[in-house]
């Protein structure tokens, strides 16, 4: 039995000690976090600004059909995304890129966007993040990761680095300013037609 500090919403404050090298931090009987000589452990997310949240996984989607994959529902207090491919192919030849979201919906205009590869191509975008760029195939597969991260207020930069099968790696980089909280993102492509064939998709957040 740990070492526990309770905020009782009953009889406020109740301290219970014992000798088992672990604390225990509670609120009405449930642990937000415990701390022991193999570090600290966080249960749920830290929503208080200025502190760090646990961090959390999204569920993962398929990439295998239709023309875009939303994420939804991201909370508030998130300062930083994680998106993930694994094996995303689509049938055409239009670039992969990510859109933030609001209440309102997805965004679609004001991204400074710059994708280069490694042959030393550069694609610019306005209507998303390019994840990568036109000289990709049908028969192209991504892998990699791209970063969504907070720098004020609404105001998001991103970068990406990807594995191409046929075209080599994509590094990515830009910024936008949204008109209200995220909450959401969205994978498509720049001409959003092209549907995905193969694949897994995934976030992270914190």
């Amino acid at each position: 039995m740990p070492s526990i500090i309770n905020a009782s919403t009953s009889t406020g404050l109740i301290q219970t000690a014992d000798t088992s090298g672990v604390l225990a931090l509670q609120s009405a009987g449930t642990t937000i976090a415990s701390v022991s000589s193999t570090g600290v452990a966080v249960t749920g997310s830290v929503t208080a600004t200025g502190q760090i949240a646990a961090l959390k996984a999204g569920t993962a989607q398929a990439s295998t059909s239709g023309t875009s994959i939303t994420f939804t529902d991201i909370p508030s207090w998130v300062e930083r995304i994680t998106v993930m491919f694994s094996g995303v192919s689509s049938s055409g030849t239009s670039p992969f890129l990510i859109r933030l979201g609001t209440s309102s919906g997805v965004v679609s205009t004001g991204y400074i966007s710059t994708n280069a590869s490694q042959a030393g191509t550069n694609s610019n975008d306005t209507t998303g993040f390019l994840v990568t760029q036109s000289s990709q195939s049908a028969a192209d597969i991504v892998s990699g990761t791209l970063t969504i991260v907070n720098i004020s207020s609404n105001s998001w930069v991103y970068s990406s680095v990807v594995k191409s099968s046929t075209a080599g790696m994509r590094y990515g980089a830009g910024d936008v300013s949204l008109a209200a909280t995220l909450d959401r993102i969205r994978l498509t492509t720049v001409n959003g037609t092209d549907t995905f064939d193969a694949g897994l998709v995934n976030i992270l957040y914190e």
